[in-house]
């Protein structure tokens, strides 16, 4: 495995691996003793960073949501786990009843949304101490200052360690974190987006976000993390769900533009070069980019893990790399 730093402070700074796994479905539709197994081997490889959610997954039951957490917390206390492994979660998107969902009826970023949704959060996971905690989804009916300081107080009383933020539209990061700085403040220094070698269309319409996606890193936030090097990039659904390799998943609606043909044309041909899959080219190519990025993967088996880890130790030449950005 090999590791990179997530954050700036010393105080709260932390090395991770350079392959994040997600544990979305852990607890749903992964049931318990696959989602041990692929934590266990993902451990064993030297995977250091777990990413999860408060409201994963509501929608398997209808529900609130936190099964994922309570999986992460049952497996850290079987396995004795402790400050090695960097546990992410989100908050904000939690349904506030069951049979809503984060569109209609979120939690939202109140400062006591913040703190109470913290709290259930490391009662789940068994933890003083959240290693990183992202803001969801944007919550534009409460004041960004407000928003900011509840998460800053949760890191003062030391029970959150890094900020983070996902799903906002850059200029409200940008906004977030002036705010903070500005009190003297920690502000968001992990962005998590979606992030693939396929580029999408964002100006298609979604139900949270009306006027087009603001969950992809598009050109304005990956130019935003070029000019900020203290921020580092976490890319969820790197291999768009198996659209890369299954016939069964094609690629998702927004997707479906004459430039992903070409994309996936080169795609192919740098795997064949590398003697690699397609999927960990994909991932090579984030992970050792010019810009700070951890893809972060899902799994639902040891093998799919597995195929993953291999893309740790896989070096792109400068010129399949130029390859693969140069299509347009």
């Amino acid at each position: 495995m090999k590791y990179r730093t997530i954050g700036s402070d010393p105080a709260t700074r932390r090395e991770v691996s350079v392959l994040s796994l997600g544990a979305m479905l852990f607890g749903t539709l992964t049931d318990e003793k696959t989602s041990f197994a692929v934590l266990d081997r993902y451990v064993e490889a030297g995977g250091t960073f777990v990413d999860t959610s408060n409201n994963y997954a509501y929608w398997a039951d209808g529900g609130l949501g936190g099964q994922s957490e309570a999986l992460l917390g049952r497996w850290r206390h079987s396995r004795g786990i402790g400050d090695g492994i960097v546990i992410a979660t989100k908050l904000g998107a939690r349904p506030l009843a069951p049979g809503t969902g984060y569109v209609d009826n979120p939690e939202g970023l109140s400062a006591r949304a913040i703190r109470e949704a913290a709290e259930q959060s490391r009662e789940r996971l068994g933890v003083e101490r959240i290693d990183l905690l992202y803001a969801h989804i944007e919550d534009r009916t409460v004041p960004v200052q407000e928003t900011v300081e509840g998460f800053a107080a949760l890191v003062a009383e030391g029970s959150v360690g890094l900020l983070g933020t996902s799903n906002h539209a850059a200029w409200r990061v940008e906004r977030a974190r002036a705010v903070a700085a500005a009190a003297g403040l920690p502000g968001y220094e992990v962005l998590q987006y979606q992030h693939s070698l396929l580029r999408p269309r964002t100006d298609i319409p979604q139900p949270l976000f009306p006027e087009g996606s603001l969950g992809h890193a598009g050109a304005e936030l990956l130019s935003y993390l070029r000019a900020e090097p203290g921020l580092t990039l976490v890319a969820y659904s790197p291999l768009l769900g198996g659209a890369y390799t299954r016939s069964d998943k094609p690629v998702p609606p927004d997707y479906d533009h004459p430039g992903t043909p070409a994309r996936l044309a080169v795609l192919r041909e740098v795997a064949r070069e590398a003697g690699a899959t397609v999927n960990q080219v994909v991932l090579a190519w984030q992970m050792y980019g010019p810009l700070p990025v951890v893809p972060l993967v899902g799994a639902s088996s040891v093998a799919q893990l597995d195929e993953s880890l291999a893309a740790v130790d896989l070096e792109l030449t400068e010129d399949q790399r130029h390859r693969l950005d140069g299509v347009h």
